[in-house]
């Protein structure tokens, strides 16, 4: 059984707390490794050894910063295969999916390159006789992210990335389930020329995650994962003194109007709804053609694609469509909330629940599922599945299909299919929604710009990657300066108007 460390001071460190989270093969639901789960001293002790690295590392000019990451970039590119491997292996994504989130994290650390440019201040000469004013981005000193289980590639690089380019120290509490993959970062980081100590990763718990709120050196915390979670974490974070942004759950509508291609839309919604087994915050999850036509020959484009999918594990091949859950726990409520629709009055028209793969009888596979004529009162609407279930809600207009979308309480993503400009830039306008599609099924902005959901998907005021990520991670300084002979003539003791 392997016992996996903590990464402290740019090494591995074994966990000194007694306490260890099972890391699972979700293929074959055996255990294949345990991870160990930080005390509060341990925590803290990293955060003091990452505030003595940061104070040079934030006086080191951002060019020097930025080559570390330029590094980096080459170095996962050199380890592609190997990261995918054991993001796949802890996981159970197939493999290029595991490519993807690999990929995707890297485009932020690409865009992070361009510190030196972003991180420039504002300058004002002349602003007064003989004064000028500027502004100066300075890291806030050390900060820390709280990443999830699903995407254990990307998201510790969405968050550590632009922190470790703004000058900061980074404490990365990755998920217990698969942290393999942010330790392999780490070690590349290393490599690539980043000091020891700025880049501290510590498996954890719930123990970790308060004493990473409660610690006074802490100045921000990144977090994703569930609504209640993020509600939590922002909460406490800010009632601390920090700054927070917190990105919850999501229930993503796509929306099909009756001049959509169908095909088009039934291949998008089923590389949507199903890929990763539905593990994405960005997953569609709802379909909602507008008027009966519509919805009849989609459901006659989609149930053929999704009885051909293929479920397997990622040794299988590249051709797998999909693998198993993360955990068991996850498996039993997705299957869990099927049988609530089932109950409710849902139309179950693909039923994967006796899904079962020779060979992997205990992995946590779970097949399948289509339901039709879903309405808003429904648990399997009102709850994030996280899993391949795709509910199918009827609307007889645009008008309230487009209510669907905005009067759910998450806002993270949706899209809707059509051939006609107005209605796709009335639905753009319109929603209130954080990430909009058009012919797009998941719409995750590129690295340069920002992500982010609203209502419950979101807190906090800024989003993630791009632009915002050097926002959040810094602070502004202003600087009136004047050095004209009038500094001689004494003292002024009241505000003056400048001319």
């Amino acid at each position: 059984m392997q016992e996996l460390t903590h990464w402290i001071d740019g090494k591995h460190v074994k966990g000194g707390s007694g306490r260890f989270a099972d890391v699972f093969n979700p293929a074959t639901g055996e255990v294949q490794a345990k991870a160990p789960l930080a005390s509060k001293a341990e925590l803290d002790a990293a955060v003091a050894s990452a505030a003595e690295a940061q104070v040079k590392w934030g006086a080191t000019n951002p060019q020097r910063r930025a080559r570390v990451l330029m590094e980096l970039v080459r170095l996962i590119n050199r380890d592609m295969d190997k990261l995918a491997e054991a993001l796949s292996r802890e996981h159970g994504k197939t493999i290029p999916d595991a490519k993807g989130d690999v990929q995707r994290g890297l485009e932020v650390v690409e865009f992070c390159i361009g510190a030196p440019h972003l991180l420039k201040g504002e300058f004002t000469d002349s602003a007064g006789p003989g004064i000028d004013m500027y502004s100066m981005r300075q890291p806030l000193g050390v900060v820390a992210g709280i990443t999830p289980f699903n995407f254990p590639a990307m998201i510790p690089m969405w968050k550590f990335a632009p922190a470790l380019a703004c000058g900061n120290a980074f404490i990365l509490k990755p998920s217990e389930r698969d942290p393999s993959v942010p330790l392999m970062l780490a070690e590349l980081l290393k490599e690539a020329g980043l000091p020891d100590g700025l880049l501290q990763v510590v498996n954890g718990d719930k123990e970790a995650v308060d004493a990473i709120l409660d610690n006074e050196t802490i100045q921000a915390i990144g977090f994703v994962g569930s609504t209640p979670i993020a509600e939590y974490i922002y909460g406490r974070g800010c009632s601390n003194g920090k700054r927070v942004q917190c990105f919850g759950g999501a229930k993503n509508h796509m929306i099909v109007m009756p001049d959509a291609d169908m095909d088009q839309a039934a291949d998008a919604l089923v590389g949507a709804g199903y890929g990763a087994a539905g593990e994405r915050c960005m997953a569609i999850s709802v379909a909602v053609p507008v008027g009966e036509k519509t919805a009849d020959a989609l459901i006659e484009k989609l149930v053929p694609r999704i009885e051909k999918l293929k479920i397997a594990p990622y040794t299988a091949g590249a051709d797998v469509d999909y693998g198993p859950l993360v955990t068991g726990e996850a498996k039993k409520r997705v299957l869990g909330l099927v049988e609530s629709g089932i109950k409710q009055g849902a139309k179950l028209v693909v039923d994967g629940r006796d899904f079962s793969l020779q060979g992997y009888e205990d992995g946590f596979f779970v097949g399948p599922h289509l339901f039709d004529n879903v309405t808003p009162e429904m648990d399997i609407y009102k709850q994030e599945i996280f899993g391949p279930v795709l509910s199918q809600v009827r609307a007889g207009s645009y008008e309230e299909a487009l209510k669907l979308a905005m009067d759910n309480e998450y806002g993270n993503g949706t899209a809707i299919f059509t051939r006609d400009g107005d209605t796709a830039r009335d639905f753009s306008n319109r929603v209130n929604v954080g990430m909009i599609g058009v012919n797009v099924p998941i719409p995750v902005p590129l690295a340069y710009h920002t992500f982010g959901g609203w209502k419950k998907s979101g807190f906090g005021d800024l989003n993630q990657h791009g632009p915002d990520a050097f926002r959040f991670y810094t602070r502004t300084k202003t600087v009136t300066s004047r050095w004209p002979s009038g500094l001689k003539e004494g003292g002024e003791f009241h505000f003056k108007a400048m001319d």
